[in-house]
């Protein structure tokens, strides 16, 4: 696998790259958003302490290791973030985005999905995963835009939210296991289950 630490990416209309100190202020705004953050694991931010926080922990901090995909979306015009695209390197590989609300609706997201999903594949990882409450269709209108398919649903008392959440799981292999089923979520959920018509 080779040894790549977010390698800046570009695409048709944006730059995908690594956070810095100076993107605190940008990042606060994406993260200060209610119903952009609506469905997120996180409360919405509610200082620039709290976002520069958020960038030590979650940024800063992956970008210290060998190998991380924690991006900053960021429009070609003015290089200056409105959203976020992720992929973890734990086990299920999670692919993750937000994105300013004011920019909902374009295709940003998509197109930076298919970016990062093309390095990743490149770079040897064997699937992604990724799950949206099924009150937020839309992020798994992304997912299948992406190339990724739904494999089953589960409920999650969700933190730090604390409440109950239906979640769909979507997954896409790399490496030609296309009946491989990352079952974590399936296993650790005592209500699951599998939707037609998805």
């Amino acid at each position: 696998m080779a040894n790549m630490n977010t390698p800046k990416l570009e695409t048709e209309r944006l730059v995908l790259r690594k956070f810095t100190e100076n993107d605190i202020e940008a990042l606060y705004l994406i993260l200060m958003e209610k119903e952009a953050n609506t469905f997120l694991p996180w409360f919405p931010a509610k200082s620039m302490e709290e976002a520069r926080a958020f960038f030590e922990t979650r940024y800063a901090a992956n970008y210290e290791k060998a190998q991380a995909y924690a991006y900053a979306v960021c429009l070609k015009e003015d290089n200056k973030p409105i959203g976020y695209i992720n992929v973890s390197m734990d086990e299920g590989h999670d692919f993750g985005y937000g994105l300013r609300k004011e920019f909902w609706h374009r295709g940003i997201i998509t197109e930076a999905g298919k970016a990062v999903i093309a390095q990743v594949k490149r770079d040897g990882l064997p699937c992604i995963t990724a799950t949206h409450d099924i009150n937020n269709p839309r992020s798994g209108g992304v997912m299948k835009q992406v190339g990724m398919k739904y494999q089953y649903s589960y409920e999650e008392q969700w933190q730090p939210k604390n409440f109950l959440v239906t979640f769909r799981m979507y997954q896409l292999n790399f490496d030609e296991k296309d009946h491989r089923v990352f079952k974590k979520y399936w296993n650790n959920s005592t209500v699951h289950f599998i939707e037609t018509g998805i």
